[in-house]
């Protein structure tokens, strides 16, 4: 129980900045309040005292460009002051650089009890907090995640108390009983805007999209990858939030009913995070929110916490990545708070959660466009996501799931999704570094620029297929898909009885450059293990400037339109690509392809060759 007379208490405690840190010594370590709950007016005044110090060591979370903490690196040049952080911020003063080895690598959910084991003893911390309740407590407000524990464990805690900081609900609380001093100063809170958007950025958002079922819950990094996949899901339903960062785009998807947190399945009707960096108006709208609460980082961040959660989905910022699939993510310019962090208690935590997925956001190139961010291996690269921990990667041009998969499926995934002008060398690469067999090729499709428009998810006989161009990992479920044929249906698709289907039988298919070669199929499963139901595709025949069509579809399949679906979309990217036609070869008994050309909107052209029954129609020739 706290005292009753804490306000006593309280106009005891208080002084002025000045007085407050002339209580600091040489050689103390200084925790200091993260990020937007950054005690601005008590490290102005630690800065402007920095003459009378020496051998100090400042421990913090992150700080922003526009922090004070920044002034004490630039202006004591690191005579004064070692930083060490736990999070590398994009932050790239002289000094700062100079101290990067103070960077101390930590799972965020372990930082609490580093601070509180007293294996890192903290001497003083400064703090930032809202005024006290009725009952003497007072609030963190936006920075509730490593600074609770920073507070918990000082030997002596100055507060800034500023009535500009919003009162949080959770376990942000700390009573006045709980400081040493309070300095109170009123200021505005250190704010962020959002980072540019992007076209990469969008692409990346349109593919994170798909993977995002209603009702799942959200956790989301910072930069403009995460904000424009959150953009990407004003359309569905009661999402819910357990993450680090509370950020604008959050707050504008609960203020249209998106997010809801009604389906978490655990604290539901809560959102949950253990911070908020953005604007004003997101600080007055977590002000005594009660469908919002802030928790430490060793409960937001711990991954048996993290796994309670309903259709958990990890949503991240990646650097660079291997072609084995081992990732780097230091801070990544408008990415400004990536590094070890809590990437990997989410990553771990959601791969534990009911229908839980971990999805990578990587960018293919860096900005000038002249490197690709997958490359063959990492060099000079701390890793921060082991290769076994890699589930579901997105850049701008796919999705892949390496899941499960080999080295050599790993690596023609990621060349795959890798930007166009990069694919051959890391094909080359590749093979150079043993990664693929001498066997593999990839033809055309290191050109080609998957068509993401030709996409589409239908409802088929109360099962949802998902319609979508053919990739090159698509090798096996290709083959896959002709195994399961029915022997009839076989000879049908290839015009003779056929047991075996090797890769070059099949090859056609999916090294496609999505121009003068084109494949569809439909696939029902998770991405990664799809299975392939029907598959249709075109093969340019330049001469006539026409393409044939071929079509197959699995027995239990049959009859239910996908084939016409798939026509359709072969016969407008054909037409868009600047192809005249469509023709196919089949027998004259076959009532299935007849009746699939005359479901065009084309004249159809019928003629025999020998035995064999030819179709065509042209584009300009409308039924």
């Amino acid at each position: 129980m706290k005292k009753s007379n804490w306000p006593d208490d309280y106009l005891k405690k208080t002084l002025s900045a000045r007085e407050a840190i002339e209580r600091i010594q040489s050689g103390q370590r200084i925790f200091i309040g993260s990020s937007c709950g950054e005690p601005q007016g008590l490290v102005r005044e630690l800065v402007n005292q920095a003459h009378c110090f020496a051998d100090l060591e400042i421990v913090r979370l992150l700080s922003l460009e526009s922090s004070p903490l920044t002034q004490i690196a630039a202006k004591t040049g690191g005579n004064c002051f070692t930083i060490r952080s736990f999070y590398l911020g994009s932050i790239k003063p002289r000094s700062l650089e100079r101290n990067k080895r103070f960077i101390t690598p930590i799972n965020l959910s372990a930082v609490p009890r580093l601070l509180k084991s007293r294996q890192l003893p903290i001497h003083v911390a400064l703090i930032q907090v809202s005024p006290p309740d009725d009952f003497g407590w007072m609030s963190l407000g936006v920075s509730v995640d490593i600074t609770l524990a920073g507070a918990q464990s000082a030997d002596l805690v100055i507060a800034q108390v500023n009535p500009r900081m919003p009162r949080v609900l959770g376990r942000s609380f700390l009573h006045v009983d709980d400081v040493h001093l309070i300095v109170e100063g009123e200021e505005d809170l250190l704010t962020i805007t959002d980072p540019p958007d992007s076209p990469a950025s969008r692409r990346i958002a349109e593919h994170v999209a798909k993977l995002i079922d209603d009702g799942s819950t959200i956790q989301i990094s910072l930069g403009a990858a995460p904000r424009a996949t959150l953009l990407a899901l004003g359309d569905r339903k009661d999402l819910g939030i357990h993450t680090r960062y509370l950020t604008d785009a959050i707050m504008d998807l609960v203020a249209r009913g998106v997010i809801t947190n009604r389906k978490k399945g655990f604290n539901e009707g809560k959102l949950v995070a253990s911070a908020a960096i953005g604007s004003k108006n997101l600080y007055e709208f977590i002000d005594d929110n009660p469908g919002i609460e802030f928790y430490p980082s060793d409960y937001v961040n711990n991954p048996g916490v993290i796994a309670r959660n309903n259709k958990m989905v990890a949503l991240n910022v990646a650097m660079a990545m291997d072609l084995t699939g081992q990732v780097a993510a230091d801070a990544l310019p408008y990415n400004n708070f990536s590094g070890v962090s809590g990437m990997m208690d989410f990553i771990r935590g959601a791969s534990e959660a009911p229908e839980g997925k971990s999805i990578l956001m990587l960018p293919s190139t860096t900005l000038d466009g002249k490197s690709s961010r997958i490359v063959p291996f990492l060099e000079n690269i701390a890793v921060v996501v082991p290769r076994g921990d890699v589930q579901y990667v997105v850049t701008e041009y796919g999705i892949v799931n390496l899941f499960g998969k080999s080295l050599q499926e790993r690596a023609m995934a990621l060349i795959s999704i890798a930007h166009p002008d990069f694919r051959e060398d890391l094909f080359y690469q590749a093979k150079k570094i043993g990664l693929l067999g001498p066997e593999r090729s990839l033809s055309e499709s290191i050109f080609g620029i998957y068509p993401l428009k030709v996409e589409e998810i239908r409802e088929v006989n109360g099962n949802k297929v998902f319609l979508r161009p053919a990739k090159p990992t698509d090798e096996r479920l290709i083959q896959e898909h002709f195994y399961d044929m029915d022997k009839d249906d076989v000879i049908s698709r290839f015009m003779h009885e056929k047991l075996l289907f090797p890769r070059k039988d099949v090859a056609d298919m999916y090294q496609v450059d999505y121009v003068r070669n084109m494949t569809i199929v439909a696939v029902v499963g998770e991405v990664g293990v799809e299975r392939i139901v029907s598959v249709g595709a075109y093969f340019f025949e330049p001469a006539r400037n026409m393409a044939e069509v071929a079509f197959s579809v699995l027995k239990d399949w049959q009859g239910l339109g996908l084939s016409s679906l798939i026509i359709r979309k072969l016969a407008d990217a054909a037409r868009e690509n600047g192809i005249s036609g469509l023709t196919a070869y089949t027998q004259p008994n076959n009532q299935r392809m007849i009746k699939l050309f005359q479901s065009l909107p084309y004249k159809v052209n019928t003629s025999f060759d020998e035995d064999m029954l030819y179709l065509s129609c042209k584009f300009d020739e409308p039924a």
